[in-house]
C-alpha cells in the first residue's frame, strides 16, 4: 500500500520534486527521475514528471522508497543577530500584516547570505516579533549597498503572489539617485542591450527605464528613476552607458581622478506599488541621513 500525502497552501504552485525533497526524502534529482519512470510517485492517481507544478489539495501517492538513503545535504550556517540588531527593525518598518512586512531596507547589509556575507536581513528579521508565527520569503531583492523599500512575504501563497506580479510588472518601483554629471533634459528614457555571462555563455537582456532630472548642476544631478523591466544591476549599468554613474559605485564607474571617493552608494528605492484584490498599495521610505546630507551640501 502507498503512503497518502494531501498538498496543503505552503506548496500551491511549487514543483513536485521541490515537495518531495522537502517533505518525503532528499535523493540526488537522477535517482528521484528514476522513481518517477518506475511510477512510485503517483500525483492524482497518474503518472507525473518532476516538474509538475502541486495544486493545494493534490493527492500524492508514494510506493515503498525505504531502501533509499537521503543525499547528504550541507546544512547552511544560519546568522544569528544580537537583540540590539532584531530591535533596530522596529525602526525600518513600513507596513506590516498578515501576509507581508515592507521595510526601508538600511545600506551595506544584504538581502540574504552569500560567499561574501554572512550578516543579512533574512537572518536578523526572522527573528523578530514580525515573524513570530512564520517564516519570510523573498519576492525580490535590492543590492546590498541600496536601501529602500523591500517586501517580505509571510506565507508561500503570497510569496508566489508577489514573484507573479513582479513578472508581469505590475509592481512599480521608483528610484532616486544621485549621480557624477549633467543628464540632458532631452533623456527621458535609457533602452539597452545588458550583457552578461553565464558558464561562458553570452546573454543579452534587453532593458528599459524612464528618467526624470529632479535637480542638476556643472557635477552631479539627482534623478527620478522608474525601471520597467528587473534586470540585474539594471540602473547602475544604464547610467554609466550614458556617462553619468552612480556616486559610491565601485563596480560601474568611469575611470575619472576626480571621481570622489563617496564609500556609500546614492541609489535608494523610494515608492513601491501594486495592486491585490482590487486593493491598491503604495509605499514610500524616506532615504538615509548620508543621501540628505549629500543632497543639502551639492544642491
Amino acid at each position: 500500500m502507498p503512503k497518502s500525502y494531501t498538498v496543503d497552501d505552503d506548496y500551491n504552485g511549487s514543483r513536485l520534486d521541490k515537495w518531495f525533497k522537502n517533505k518525503i526524502i532528499n535523493l540526488p534529482h537522477s535517482l528521484l527521475e528514476k522513481i518517477l519512470r518506475q511510477n512510485k510517485i503517483k500525483v492524482n492517481k497518474k503518472r507525473t514528471k518532476s516538474s509538475y507544478r502541486l495544486q493545494t489539495g493534490d493527492l500524492i501517492e508514494i510506493y515503498d522508497i525505504s531502501k533509499f538513503k537521503p543525499a547528504d545535504k550541507k546544512e547552511k550556517i544560519k546568522y544569528l543577530p544580537k537583540k540590539k540588531e532584531v530591535g533596530a527593525y522596529d525602526d525600518y518598518v513600513i507596513e506590516d500584516n498578515e501576509n507581508f512586512i515592507v521595510i526601508n531596507k538600511p545600506i551595506g547589509i544584504p538581502v540574504q547570505s552569500g560567499t561574501k556575507s554572512f550578516k543579512n536581513i533574512i537572518d536578523i528579521i526572522k527573528n523578530t516579533k514580525y515573524f513570530k508565527n512564520s517564516k519570510p520569503f523573498i519576492v525580490h531583492r535590492l543590492d546590498k549597498e541600496t536601501s529602500g523599500v523591500l517586501i517580505i512575504a509571510k506565507n508561500r501563497k503570497y510569496a508566489q503572489l508577489f514573484t507573479s506580479l513582479f513578472r508581469i510588472r505590475k509592481i512599480h518601483k521608483t528610484y532616486l539617485a544621485i549621480v557624477y554629471g549633467k543628464v540632458k533634459k532631452s533623456k527621458t528614457v535609457m533602452k539597452d542591450d545588458l550583457i552578461y555571462y553565464e558558464n561562458n555563455k553570452k546573454i543579452v537582456q534587453k532593458a528599459i527605464s524612464n528618467l526624470k532630472i529632479i535637480k542638476s548642476n556643472d557635477g552631479y544631478s539627482y534623478l527620478e528613476l522608474n525601471p520597467i523591466t528587473g534586470r540585474k544591476h539594471q540602473l547602475r549599468k544604464q547610467l554609466l552607458n550614458i556617462g553619468c554613474p552612480i556616486i559610491g559605485d565601485d563596480k560601474y564607474f568611469l575611470n575619472d581622478r576626480k571621481r570622489i571617493k563617496n564609500k556609500n552608494l546614492m541609489l535608494h528605492a523610494y515608492k513601491i506599488k501594486f495592486m491585490i484584490n482590487n486593493i491598491q498599495y503604495n509605499f514610500k521610505a524616506k532615504y538615509n541621513n548620508l543621501f540628505e546630507e549629500f543632497l543639502k551640501k551639492n544642491f
